[in-house]
């Protein structure tokens, strides 16, 4: 079993990965690296027991991680966003699997730092300072429509109830509320959050994927769940840069992947005793060809992780934009974040699908005995680049780049109409 040899929490910037975002990263940091360590020293015998990391996601909840982008007065740690998705790439590091089972909580929680002040922001910046965290529920599989969703609102009695199924519904078994995409009462879309425990909500784990695998992603079922109208936003209430954000989320996980992957090959080569007849040194650690390998995969996870952080700044001007009282400034700023992120997307998916191949050129066979978990890295990183397909994103941007055209905003999957 192979373990990355930073045990102890130290800076950014002396474990040679570059300085952090803001010179408040490293206070903001610190209180969260014990955590990462303890969940980084389980995270192979859960991937081989396939234990869903139930616990891990309660010590984080316990330290309000989930509150870090709300302001301090509404009980956060007011972190920018290039702040947050370093941290993301160090809890990535950890744990892949919990960045990718915590994605739909964080992005609502950018809805909610995104709307003005009211009734809404207010209760849920209150839950979410208190430790509250949200699954997410959108992506409908099998006959859906590309166009809308078939989960819908609808009046019962004197209740609002919602009734459909969702698959993908991430994190939601983790969780105390589902954020769920669904068609309001008036035929538009919406968001409704969901309580995760209300009669007629029933999360089943049938994830089958061959990565992120324990990250609860399987089918959630509404049954005629009542829905207090207070919990019901809608789709012009959102935040434009989510498609960039939810992009960059899934970036900060395979750059942490990239830093875990730069670890465990270091610490495998350094261990390794036996040797080849026709390799360049006695030991792997002075052999300068396996050490050529670990240099590519560790300057492929340094790579990663500053391409991902420049795309984050890109985002932090989007939801700067937002409050600026610009309309074309804002579309402006939101068109680049979406740019930016896709132009990251397939250069970090790359660079860490390699490592993640390339690790097993450093070591012997017997790196690929299951004990050894190296081949989770490339799973996880392969089911993560398979999200939003990155074959249409060079082609986005370089329409954009000969065309002008405007990358688009959101985008759904389903049947086409017609």
């Amino acid at each position: 079993m192979f373990h990355s040899t930073i045990e102890s929490p130290t800076s950014q910037t002396d474990l040679g990965w570059g300085q952090g975002p803001s010179p408040d990263y490293e206070a903001l940091a610190t209180p969260f690296r014990p955590i990462f360590a303890r969940i980084r020293a389980g995270a192979v015998e859960r991937e081989l027991n396939r234990t869903l990391p139930t616990q891990e996601i309660g010590w984080l909840k316990e330290a309000r991680f989930g509150a870090v982008r709300l302001p301090r007065a509404e009980g956060g740690q007011g972190a920018s966003l290039p702040d947050f998705i370093n941290l993301l790439i160090e809890l990535s590091e950890a744990d892949s699997n919990i960045t990718q089972a915590l994605r739909g909580h964080f992005g609502f929680v950018e809805s909610v730092v995104n709307l003005g002040t009211g009734p809404f922001r207010e209760r849920w910046a209150a839950r979410i300072a208190a430790g509250d965290t949200a699954g997410n529920a959108w992506t409908e599989i099998g006959a859906a429509s590309i166009e809308g969703f078939s989960t819908h609102l609808a009046r019962k009695g004197d209740d609002l109830v919602l009734n459909g199924e969702k698959y993908y519904t991430t994190g939601s078994l983790f969780a105390d509320w589902i954020d769920t995409g669904a068609r309001r009462e008036d035929g538009e879309g919406g968001t409704v959050l969901v309580p995760r425990h209300a009669p007629g909500v029933h999360v089943v784990d049938d994830w089958d994927g061959f990565g992120q695998t324990l990250t609860a992603s399987g089918t959630t079922t509404f049954t005629d769940v009542v829905i207090d109208p207070l919990d019901v936003l809608s789709d012009e209430e959102k935040f434009r840069y989510s498609a960039a954000f939810y992009q960059i989320v899934h970036l900060a996980t395979l750059a942490g992947i990239g830093r875990a992957l730069a670890g465990d090959a270091a610490a495998a080569v350094g261990a390794r005793r036996r040797t080849y007849t026709h390799a360049a040194a006695a030991r792997s650690s002075e052999d300068p060809q396996v050490l050529q390998v670990v240099g590519r995969i560790r300057g492929a996870a340094y790579a990663a992780g500053a391409i991902t952080l420049q795309a984050a700044r890109a985002l932090e001007r989007a939801h700067a934009a937002h409050f600026g009282g610009d309309a074309e400034a804002e579309e402006r700023a939101n068109s680049l974040a979406e740019l930016e992120t896709a132009q990251a997307q397939t250069v970090v998916s790359n660079l860490v699908l390699e490592a993640s191949t390339i690790v097993f050129d450093a070591l012997g066979a017997s790196a690929i005995r299951k004990p050894a978990g190296l081949d989770r890295h490339w799973r996880n990183a392969r089911t993560l680049s398979s999200h939003n397909p990155r074959i249409y994103k060079d082609r986005i941007v370089g329409d954009y780049a000969v065309n002008g055209t405007p990358p688009p905003y959101q985008w759904r999957i389903g049947l086409p109409t017609g």
